[in-house]
């Protein structure tokens, strides 16, 4: 399994960015958590596939209706939070 770290920048709170970010990462298959920043952007810490990693930060780029992603950028990976099999909203 690869591990990831995302952080989105833009609109990115508000607009039900880590509920969409759930439904994709569940429907590619990766274990992982997103939270809000206090700096109004979103971190994903994600496993999977190089492939779904991938796809998943393909999609990321794109966000959800009414958000508007200005970047992803690296994040070094964090398991905290991590449930296994699942991925969770963080708080």
């Amino acid at each position: 399994m690869a591990e990831a770290g995302y952080r989105m920048t833009g609109r990115v709170q508000g607009v039900g960015f880590r509920w969409w970010t759930r439904s994709l990462a569940v429907r590619l298959g990766i274990t992982g958590t997103v939270r809000n920043l206090p700096d109004g952007s979103v971190a994903v810490h994600a496993r999977g596939t190089d492939d779904q990693l991938r796809r998943l930060r393909a999609q990321l780029a794109e966000g959800p209706p009414g958000a508007r992603v200005d970047s992803v950028d690296p994040l070094p990976f964090s398991p905290d939070g991590l449930s296994e099999g699942e991925f969770v909203i963080a708080r």
